[in-house]
């Protein structure tokens, strides 16, 4: 686990207090890309579940999340894929 890494799960946790966070550095897949940084940290996947989403539309949760993360997408994080779930969705 990197910086990044770290940043986004105490970034994210802080912001949803989640019930479950999943987070996969898929940089290497990525090696060569457009956006793939030496060292990787560059492209993430996540997956989160909080109560925080309930009621909310897929692009509002993902609205969220880029608002938490907004510092990381503007700079270092060139993609992420997100997953974001209510209690009891799948």
């Amino acid at each position: 686990m990197g910086a990044i890494f770290e940043t986004i799960q105490t970034k994210l946790t802080a912001a949803f207090q989640p019930t479950r966070l999943e987070i996969e550095d898929d940089s290497g897949r990525h090696a060569g890309h457009s956006g793939a940084r030496e060292g990787g940290e560059s492209h993430f996947n996540v997956t989160i579940e909080s109560s925080a989403f309930s009621g909310a539309g897929k692009v509002a949760r993902q609205r969220m999340i880029y608002q938490a993360l907004a510092e990381e997408m503007a700079g270092p994080v060139h993609a992420l894929s997100i997953k974001a779930l209510a209690p009891g969705e799948r």
